[in-house]
C-alpha cells in the first residue's frame, strides 16, 4: 500500500503551528489526528489509499484498534490506581483491618468520557429518559442508514415542527450503519392522521410503478416462518419479528402503543409482489413513509409510537454494547474493565470509518449547549460510592464526598422553597456548584436538568 517506503506513525511526531513564528511545540500528533490525514479526501491530490478496495477497509479497521488502543493505554496510565466502592462496605472493611487498601473496591479504568464505552452507552441511555420525562413519549421511531434524513424533516418540514429528536448510530456487522430517531412534535399525530404519515401496504403498480418497485425491493420482510425456515429471523418455524401481520381494512389503535396500520387484503383493493417466487401479500410489509422512500429509495422503517417502549427499545439496543463471548486459561480479572472491553470488541470498516473521520454516534436536539442535563444520584444511606486510592482512603473514609441526594436533604433544612420541590425538580432552580445547591438567578432552559441515576458501573 506504501510504495514510496513513506513513514508510518509514532508517538514522537511533532505539531506543528499555523504561524511561521513558532512553527514548532510541544505537543505531539495523535494516532487519530495521524490517520485522518492519511484517510482524507482532498481535492489537488489523489489519496490512492481510497482505491484499494477491500485491503483499505482492512486497513481502516487495523488502523482505528491502533487510535482506541493509544486512548485506553491514556486512561490506564493516567488512573493514579484509582478504585470505588460503597461508603459502607469501604468502611466497615477498613474498620476491620483484614484487607489492605489496595485490594478494596473495583479498579475503576473506562470511565464515562470513553466514547462508546458501558458507561457512556448508560449515561446516553438515562439522557433519553430525560426527554421522556419532559416531553413525554415520543411520537415517530424511524430506522434509517444515511444521515441526510435528519436535515430533511428539520429544514423540510416533513412531518410538521419537530420539538426535540434523538438518535443513536449502531453499525450492523455487515453493511452500512444505521441510525434510530426518536421524533417529538408539536402537533401529536391523531388517529385520523396516521395514515398520511405511515403506510403498510404495497402500492399500485399501475398507477405508482416507482413506488411499487421500491416497496417491492426494500420494504418487504421475508420470505421467512413457515416460508423459509432457514431465514435467520425464523425461530423454530415461526418468525421472531412477528411476521406475517394480520390484515384489517382500516388503521386502529394497538393497546401496546404501536397501531396496527391499515392492511387490505388482495380481495379488499390490496396488492401483491412475487419474492423468490413465492406471493407476498401486505401482511409482510414493513411501515414506511412514502416521501422518505421515494427521496432514499432504502430501507426505512418509520412507525407511529405513544408508548415509551419506543423509548427502552432504543436505550437497551442501541446502547448494549457488542455481543460477545470470552474465556481464558487463567484466572478470569474483573477489575480490569479495559481487558473486558478489549476482549470483546467487534470494529467493522463502517465503524471505523465513522469515528476516524470525528462522526457523532448520538446527537439529540435540543443540544448539549442548549440544555444541560444535571445527573442526580440515588442510593441508600452510606450507599454512595466512593473513589479513592490507596493513599486517601482513610481521608475518604472520614470525609466522603457530598452526592446531590445528600445535599438536596440538607437544603431542604434550610430553604422553604426546596421544600416544595421533589428531586428531579431540583436541578430546574438550583446549580450544583462546590457539591452545593445554589440558586439560580435565571431559569429560562433549565427544565430539562433532571436524571436520576443509580450507579452507573453496572
Amino acid at each position: 500500500m506504501f510504495c514510496y517506503g513513506e513513514d508510518g506513525y509514532s508517538i514522537d511526531i511533532s505539531q506543528k503551528n499555523a504561524t511561521p513564528k513558532f512553527p514548532f511545540t510541544d505537543k505531539t500528533v495523535s494516532a487519530a489526528n495521524f490517520y485522518l490525514y492519511k484517510i482524507i479526501v482532498r481535492k489537488e491530490l489523489d489519496n490512492h489509499l481510497l482505491r484499494y478496495g477491500p485491503l483499505f477497509n482492512q486497513y481502516l479497521v487495523d488502523m482505528y484498534a491502533k487510535i482506541e488502543t493509544e486512548r485506553l493505554n491514556f486512561i490506564r496510565n493516567h488512573q493514579n490506581k484509582l478504585r470505588a466502592d460503597k461508603y459502607i462496605h469501604l468502611k466497615d472493611a477498613v474498620g476491620r483491618q483484614d484487607v489492605k487498601a489496595d485490594q478494596l473496591g473495583k479498579l475503576v479504568v473506562l470511565p464515562s468520557s470513553f466514547t462508546g464505552g458501558p458507561r457512556f452507552m448508560h449515561e446516553r441511555a438515562q439522557d433519553t429518559l430525560t426527554y421522556v420525562l419532559h416531553y413525554g413519549s415520543s411520537d415517530l421511531f424511524v430506522t434509517f442508514t444515511f444521515k441526510e434524513l435528519i436535515d430533511l424533516w428539520t429544514k423540510g418540514d416533513l412531518f410538521g415542527n419537530v420539538r426535540c429528536h434523538i438518535y443513536f448510530i449502531e453499525w450492523q456487522k455487515r453493511g452500512l450503519p444505521r441510525v434510530h430517531i426518536l421524533l417529538w412534535l408539536e402537533n401529536r399525530i391523531s388517529s385520523d392522521m396516521i395514515d398520511k404519515f405511515v403506510n403498510a401496504e404495497i402500492q399500485n403498480p399501475d398507477l405508482d410503478p416507482l413506488l411499487y418497485e421500491i416497496v417491492k425491493a426494500n420494504m418487504i420482510h421475508g420470505p421467512c416462518g413457515l416460508l423459509n425456515k432457514n431465514s435467520p429471523c425464523t425461530k423454530e418455524g415461526v418468525c421472531s419479528k412477528r411476521y406475517p401481520v394480520t390484515l384489517i381494512q382500516e388503521t386502529q389503535r394497538g393497546e401496546d402503543g404501536y397501531p396496527k396500520y391499515r392492511r387490505r387484503s388482495i380481495n379488499n383493493g390490496g396488492f401483491k409482489v412475487s419474492i423468490k417466487s413465492i406471493e407476498l401479500d401486505n401482511r409482510w410489509v414493513v411501515p414506511y413513509n412514502p416521501v422518505l422512500l421515494r427521496t432514499f429509495s432504502a430501507h426505512i422503517n418509520v412507525e407511529i409510537t405513544s408508548s415509551i417502549k419506543s423509548i427502552k427499545y432504543v436505550c437497551k439496543y442501541v446502547t448494549k454494547g457488542s455481543d460477545h463471548a470470552a474465556f481464558g486459561l487463567r484466572k478470569t480479572d474483573n477489575k480490569d474493565e479495559i481487558k473486558i472491553y478489549e476482549s470483546g470488541r467487534y470494529i467493522s470498516n463502517s465503524e471505523a470509518a465513522w469515528k476516524m473521520l470525528g462522526f457523532y454516534i448520538h446527537d439529540r436536539y435540543p443540544s448539549y449547549d442548549y440544555y444541560r442535563i444535571t445527573h442526580l444520584d440515588v442510593h441508600l444511606e452510606n450507599g454512595q460510592r466512593v473513589y479513592f486510592t490507596a493513599n486517601n482512603v482513610a481521608e475518604r473514609i472520614e470525609n466522603p464526598p457530598t452526592t446531590t441526594l445528600q445535599a438536596f436533604f440538607q437544603i431542604c433544612q434550610t430553604d422553604n422553597f426546596a421544600r416544595t420541590l421533589l428531586y428531579p425538580q431540583v436541578a430546574s432552580y438550583y446549580v450544583w456548584k462546590n457539591k452545593n445547591f445554589v440558586r439560580r438567578k435565571q431559569c429560562h432552559a433549565c427544565i430539562l436538568e433532571v436524571l436520576m441515576t443509580n450507579d452507573c458501573s453496572s
